[in-house]
């Protein structure tokens, strides 16, 4: 009996037991506290985790653990350390502790109560925090580092807050506000110093630019006109070349031709031409250059003239220092091209004197040559007329021997030859009368036997002066084919054969 007294017993107890813990099996969940009080001096926390409630002899209550969001507003406007009146607007989130301290007071002050009520509470004890901390700082503090007074009520309002159990984990400040716009009037400074700033910047920034430009524009520029110096000064080398190679060939063809004056002359004059086309062809490139030098560093100037016009005073001074550097460089290209052309124009001067030189060389070897020509043609004359005059005499003095071999018939050979030029002579005059009258007299000679008498006579008078004189009678002469001529006077001539 008593055995089974100890089994209904221990029976009793296990099913107690189990019915109890079935009845009282609890369990948390981790944003939620569980306070079980009744049997215990000091309550039993459950948060996240199982326990058992006695039944009918514990009690449980609930406590959320979830964040509170409270906004805190400053009812009124609350005086600063510099007494400005302002409002301020932040946003809260509180919680209740899980510090087993903190969750028992919490559990005292707001066991089973809501959320709205808790942030009410908060509220209060966060706006009286933060009327304190306001009336500690200077307005121009807080507006500045938000952050500090942020922490400055956090740390003031935690103590208050933890003597109720409840936790501060964000506290962020919103908006200050007040009346009077002073927060406005603190912002002017800062905007006009920041537009300031920027204004520098901006200054900076463009006279950079403007400087980067101005820079590449002057590189540009010396580039261009490095490049139209190298080619002018390569135009200026190939004229030079051009005009030397001409002149050496000119002197070549001028020695070859050395022996045909009009050839000679008429290739001066072409060289001549030559060079002076070549010279003007030359200057007008060389206007043509200057010209397109002046509208491209025109046109360049006026476009930087355009573009520095916007520019401030520095920019004005930079584009100033790269007119002065332009005009410079211009100058000293303008130098560099008068050098170049004087040089050349001298160069050419000394080829066209050292042309020259040749040409009066060539033209005095020619000279030479025609007078050793003309001396050559002088002499074969002179030797021809010395051959003439050594052949007249031969032959006069072979005559003369003749006439001394043959002695009086050579002479009277002589005459007679000369008879009829003789006869000719005299009848010469009546030849060139146009027209005769004849006026007959009464004398016993009419004209007309003047006139018909007049060769005969002339011709017996001259045979009488031949007679006279070498002592020949023609008239015996002409009679010698007669008899008394070849008998009595021994009278003979000879036909002489031609």
């Amino acid at each position: 009996m008593d055995k089974l007294i100890e089994i209904l017993t221990v029976v009793l107890i296990v099913s107690g037991v189990i019915t109890i813990i079935v009845l009282g099996y609890v369990k948390a969940s981790p944003d939620r506290a569980y306070i079980i009080s009744g049997l215990r001096k000091k309550p039993k926390v459950l948060i996240g985790k199982a326990g058992i409630k006695i039944p009918f002899f514990e009690k449980k209550d609930e406590l959320s653990l979830q964040l509170i969001p409270i906004d805190v507003k400053t009812s009124s406007a609350v005086p600063t350390a510099d007494y400005i009146n302002v409002n301020v607007d932040a946003n809260v989130n509180i919680k209740i502790s899980d510090d087993p301290d903190k969750i028992e007071m919490a559990a005292q002050n707001f066991l089973n109560r809501e959320n709205d009520y808790i942030a009410n509470i908060a509220r209060e004890v966060l706006e009286g925090n933060m009327r304190e901390i306001i009336g500690n700082m200077h307005l121009e503090e807080m507006v500045s580092d938000r952050q500090k007074f942020a922490n400055l009520v956090k740390e003031n309002a935690e103590p208050d807050l933890a003597a109720m159990g409840l936790d501060i984990i964000s506290f962020n400040v919103q908006n200050f506000m007040d009346n009077n716009c002073v927060i406005e009037n603190l912002g002017v400074d800062n905007v006009v110093r920041i537009q300031k700033n920027a204004a520098i910047s901006r200054a900076e920034s463009e006279k950079e630019i403007a400087m980067a430009k101005a820079k590449a524009k002057k590189e540009a520029n010396d580039a261009e006109v490095l490049s139209e110096t190298e080619i002018a000064a390569k135009q200026n080398d190939l004229a030079i070349k051009k005009s030397e190679l001409k002149i050496e060939a000119d002197i070549k063809q001028a020695e070859a031709d050395a022996a045909y004056e009009i050839q000679k002359e008429e290739q001066r004059k072409t060289i001549e031409i030559a060079s002076a086309n070549a010279n003007i062809a030359k200057q007008e490139r060389e206007i043509e250059l200057k010209k397109k030098e002046a509208e491209v560093r025109e046109q360049a100037l006026d476009a930087e003239i355009k573009k520095k016009a916007e520019a401030d005073k520095f920019a004005a001074q930079q584009r100033a220092d790269a007119e002065l550097y332009q005009r410079q460089r211009k100058a000293e290209a303008e130098k560099f091209e008068l050098e170049r052309a004087a040089e050349a124009q001298k160069l050419q001067v000394e080829k066209a004197a050292e042309a020259q030189k040749l040409q009066a060389e060539a033209d005095m070897i020619a000279k030479q040559k025609e007078a050793e020509g003309i001396r050559a043609v002088a002499e074969a004359e002179a030797e021809a007329i010395r051959a003439k005059g050594l052949a007249e005499a031969e032959a006069i003095e072979k005559k003369a021997e003749a006439m001394q071999k043959y002695g009086k018939a050579a002479i009277t050979e002589m005459i007679v030859n000369v008879l009829p030029e003789m006869a000719k002579a005299v009848a010469q005059p009546l030849s060139s009368i146009d027209k005769v009258t004849i006026i007959d007299g009464n004398g016993a000679n009419t004209g007309v036997d003047s006139m018909s008498g007049y060769v005969p006579t002339v011709l017996a008078k001259t045979i009488e002066a031949v007679k006279e004189t070498t002592g020949v009678d023609l008239a015996d002469v002409m009679k010698a084919d007669t008899y008394d001529a070849k008998v009595n006077k021994n009278i003979s001539l000879t036909k002489k054969d031609n």
